[in-house]
């Protein structure tokens, strides 16, 4: 079978010029066998500048050639060892991630919320567990803001629908004087009160005032507060209220915890109201 033969000279206009377009076209020319170019051998190269005058066949394309398995081999490969080294860091650091990023979240607040000057729309923000619910409703909810008249801010009622919850941390948090911590074992399994307390000790760390209250419904002992290190740090500069056993006078409790309300703007290090047991 007789081969084929062209001529460049219709093409001359294309070819004169050597990119990646017409590379391919060079590379064809010298590996078809069944097509012969009569005048490839006499084509000069006239653009780009530093190879005019070059002849077409004796260009180097491989710079031109582009290996799509290899460039997918790599992107896969980098892809899949991403994806190995996050899972990798949020399995082990997840909690140290988690809580950098809420910390950063409630600077970026206290940075805008200095910036305004915003005043406090509550005296005092909540923060407890589902499962504590009930010693809220019935005990604190009518004492402080039935009673003493304080303005309480509430999960339940005061968070605002649709709106992230972490946002709704933080402005409950940064719109009240004070955070009301209702420590229990249910409040220490939970994450989310993990996380406002977490949100609360920075602010109490950056403004360096006594904004933080720690109520103990129950006994907790030393070990189990061994994995919350900030609450640990809080429990050692501070003092803490514990709720009466049944039966006890709560008459105290409520004084002590009406006195902590009213301290407005001082050193919590300086704070002498509460004279609750110590942790060492």
């Amino acid at each position: 079978m007789s081969g084929i033969h062209m001529s460049l000279e219709g093409m001359s206009m294309l070819l004169r010029s050597f990119d990646s377009l017409n590379a391919w076209f060079i590379r064809w020319v010298e590996d078809n066998n069944q097509t012969q170019v009569g005048d490839a051998h006499d084509s000069n190269c006239s653009y780009p500048d530093n190879l005019r005058g070059t002849k077409l066949l004796d260009l180097d394309t491989r710079p031109c050639s582009v290996d799509i398995g290899f460039f997918y081999f790599l992107s896969t490969t980098s892809l899949v060892l991403l994806t190995l080294l996050a899972s990798f860091i949020y399995h082990l650091l997840r909690w140290q991630v988690v809580y950098v990023y809420y910390l950063f979240l409630a600077y970026l607040y206290d940075t805008k919320r200095r910036n305004r000057r915003a005043a406090n729309q509550y005296d005092a923000f909540v923060s407890y567990n589902t499962h504590d619910e009930p010693w809220v409703l019935r005990e604190l909810l009518p004492e402080l803001e039935g009673k003493q008249g304080w303005r309480l801010c509430l999960h339940h009622r005061d968070f605002q629908p649709g709106k992230p919850i972490i946002e709704n941390i933080t402005d409950a948090i940064y719109g009240s004087r004070k955070t009301i911590c209702v420590i229990s074992q249910n409040y220490l399994e939970s994450e989310w009160c993990s996380r406002e307390i977490q949100v609360a000790s920075f602010r109490l760390f950056d403004e360096q005032k006594d904004v933080l209250i720690l109520v103990f419904l129950e006994e907790i002992p030393d070990q189990q507060l061994s994995p919350y290190h900030r609450m640990r740090r809080l429990l050692k500069r501070q003092t803490y209220l514990s709720w009466p056993r049944a039966g006890e006078y709560t008459g105290v409790f409520w004084q002590k915890l009406q006195v902590a309300l009213e301290t407005r703007d001082c050193p919590a290090e300086e704070n002498p109201i509460l004279t609750g047991v110590e942790r060492q």
